[in-house]
């Protein structure tokens, strides 16, 4: 499942004529999903090489790249270079989309990536590797090589007819192998249309205590944004969190007390990565402060703020025992 940190999307490819403009026209020029149950037809226009909707086990489905050129006939699988966007151990696609710096971020590249006349860029959604954000079409030129650097910049200009599905589309698509540069031609047939949102993908609303399941990046975009729910519903109460070490397994019990609650002290995590926790501390100081990028967060237990901190603490302790994290994972006491 997706983490309820994210907003879920509309889902199926029948969302098409609801959600998107235009998506009449679209399925009119597709083929209608009345012919489709006795034989698909062929996209009207002569720049689909490939039917705009095929049939799967007697499921309809519509492929990118006719919707695409729908847009804007220039775009072609001929032409261009799918950019599949996943983290590269630092940094999370997905939070550096919503946070408005993913252009600049694909920009830089360590090789010659981009070498044909569009980018077509899909980032990988949370919670399952074959379904990707689509995150527009862009005009690739010329790349600048960094001085000194085994890096090039290419200055990428996003395609206006396809700015308005931006964080939209969300795609199926499995990849064969661990590259994340294609060849469109290669994969076009692949690219089905899993469903059209009805507005632009951005940070969810908190889905609840018992749903809370943050890694660090989204933690740090939650707090840079100060999302009102997610401040809302974290600065009332106090309790008791989870700390889970993605890279070692470890886990870190800690408790949140008084005025703020675990807003206050989650705030303390996106700033440092540590809290100022002695094991966190070490840990960062050994390993590196990336290393909290594998962190995620979740909560065991809430109580009111006002509620008395000898309780508080000891009902940490009680998670500490079960949990044996002070004999395993990272409490020092």
């Amino acid at each position: 499942m997706q983490p309820p940190s994210w907003r879920q999307p509309v889902r199926g490819a029948q969302r098409v004529e609801k959600n998107c403009p235009g998506g009449r026209q679209a399925l009119d020029r597709c083929g209608s999903t009345s012919r489709a149950a006795t034989g698909l037809r062929r996209a009207n226009s002569r720049q689909f090489r490939r039917p705009a909707l095929v049939a799967s086990s007697h499921r309809l489905f519509m492929l990118l790249f006719p919707l695409l050129q729908m847009m804007n006939p220039a775009i072609a699988p001929g032409n261009s270079k799918i950019h599949l966007a996943i983290s590269n151990g630092i940094e999370d696609p997905l939070a550096v989309y919503f946070d408005g710096g993913f252009n600049a971020w694909q920009c830089l590249q360590s090789r010659r990536n981009f070498e044909r006349t569009h980018v077509v860029s899909l980032i990988r959604m949370h919670g399952g590797e074959d379904r990707w954000l689509f995150a527009g079409v862009y005009r690739s030129g010329l790349p600048a090589a960094q001085p000194g650097k085994s890096e090039w910049i290419y200055p990428l200009e996003e395609l206006p007819e396809c700015t308005e599905m931006n964080g939209r589309i969300v795609v199926r698509f499995r990849r064969s192998s661990r590259q994340s540069y294609l060849l469109a031609e290669n994969c076009a047939g692949s690219l089905v249309l899993d469903a059209i949102l009805p507005e632009r993908l951005s940070i969810g609303e908190f889905p609840g205590f018992k749903a809370v399941n943050l890694d660090k990046s989204e933690l740090d975009l939650i707090v840079r944004h100060e999302v009102e729910s997610w401040r809302a519903a974290l600065s009332s109460v106090a309790g008791v969190y989870l700390i889970s070490d993605g890279v070692s397994g470890r886990l870190y019990v800690g408790s949140a007390i008084g005025e703020g609650g675990i807003w206050q002290r989650w705030q303390s995590y996106a700033s440092t990565g540590h809290g100022g926790n002695v094991e966190l501390v070490r840990l960062l100081a050994e390993a590196g402060a990336d290393r909290a990028k594998g962190f995620r967060y979740s909560i065991l237990e809430i109580a009111d703020t006002h509620a008395s901190g000898n309780d508080i603490l000891r009902r940490e302790s009680h998670w500490k025992e079960v949990l044996l994290t002070r004999q395993f994972g990272l409490n020092a006491n």
